[in-house]
């Protein structure tokens, strides 16, 4: 069954892009029917009239406790879930996502309403019907897309599509001249509710795009697109390309002004740094000057010494104490004239001076 529908979905496909007056995407499929089957994850969802006609077997509804139960295999239950699905987002999603959840065996059928039905019921659309029912396909959780739904689930349309369940939000949806237009599929037994994803639709999404115009309008005039594409008028564009120009500029003040503190954080804290170092080495400086200069310093310690050895060796050394005394010693012989009676005194010997430059040295130190 798997490779069946591999090799079944495997369809050319002709794409044109839109182009500059505004053309929609057409897309078109060619190729043989597929067989009825619940596609995976590897293919978009194919749409309802491509595939091959159901079985001749007749439609029997699963009643909501078997189809809780398990279904087999081969009958799935078939949930129907229909939208507008412009502008797909994530809450299109998570509603189709609880829609095939609801039972453990789900076939997951998501019917689109045409642009004619749309605009007649409930208003204009960003997306086109091709878009839109292209978008759904490309939903994992969706396996089949029935395209140009009804606005109102008719028997006959139940009935075509063997459609068990059909899913959606439980809230009245009053349109077409009805109160509820689910109203005879929950007294029929047949609804399966969902609920709404709160902060996200179509509407909030425009609405955020008409808040902020300006900024949209000007976004697309930078990326390429003309005044005449926005439909915007020859003043109010010049008023766009001017505030984008301000912009541009006040972003470059904003941008030097950011690296401008940045350089000056730099220079700080290299400055820092730097006071830093010196202070380090002129407190290394200054007490090395002082262990040498100082009041106790090497220099001083050096003359003294100096000093000391300098008188060391100019100094006469005195006599030893035990050295005989003049009338000790043995008288020498001496020759006298007879006409003397005394003999004259010893000559005394010269006063000890220092030297000049031992002198200046004292005074100095």
């Amino acid at each position: 069954m798997e490779a069946q529908s591999s090799s079944g979905l495997l369809l050319s496909r002709k794409r044109r892009r839109e182009g500059s007056n505004g053309e929609a995407e057409e897309g078109e499929r060619l190729g043989k029917k597929i067989p009825r089957c619940t596609v995976g994850l590897k293919h978009p969802a194919p749409f309802a009239d491509e595939l091959v006609p159901a079985d001749n077997k007749p439609y029997v509804r699963v009643p909501m406790e078997e189809a809780k139960r398990g279904t087999p295999p081969e009958r799935p239950v078939r949930v129907y879930a229909d939208g507008i699905f412009d502008m797909f987002h994530s809450g299109h999603a998570r509603a189709l996502m609880q829609a095939k959840c609801l039972f453990p065996n789900t076939h997951l059928i998501v019917g689109i309403c045409s642009d004619d039905l749309t605009h007649k019921y409930k208003g204009f659309t960003v997306m086109n019907e091709d878009e839109r029912y292209d978008a759904v396909t490309h939903c994992r959780y969706v396996d089949e897309v029935v395209r140009n739904a009804p606005w109102t689930l008719t028997p006959e349309f139940l009935t075509k599509h063997r459609i068990d369940f059909v899913a959606h939000d439980d809230l009245p949806y009053s349109s077409a001249g009805s109160d509820d237009v689910y109203k005879h599929i929950k007294e029929a037994g047949m609804f399966a509710p969902t609920q709404r994803t709160e902060g996200i639709s179509t509407s909030d999404i425009i609405t955020r795009i008409v808040r902020d115009y300006d900024v949209y309008v000007r976004r697309n005039l930078q990326r390429g697109y003309t005044a005449k594409e926005l439909n915007v008028g020859f003043i109010n564009a010049k008023k766009y390309h001017l505030q984008e120009r301000v912009d541009k500029v006040k972003r470059k003040v904003r941008d030097v002004e950011e690296k401008s503190k940045e350089f000056v954080q730099k220079v700080e804290e290299k400055s820092i740094d730097l006071i830093q170092k010196w202070e380090e080495k002129s407190r290394e400086f200054i007490g090395n000057f002082l262990q040498m200069f100082g009041p106790e310093g090497a220099l001083k310690h050096m003359l003294k010494e100096g000093k000391g050895r300098m008188l060391q060796a100019i100094s006469p050394r005195q006599s030893p104490s035990s050295s005989p005394t003049r009338e000790e010693r043995s008288p020498s012989p001496t020759f006298r004239l007879p006409f003397f009676s005394k003999t004259s005194p010893p000559p005394s010997p010269p006063p000890h001076h220092t030297p000049a430059c031992i002198n200046i040295l004292f005074t100095f130190v």
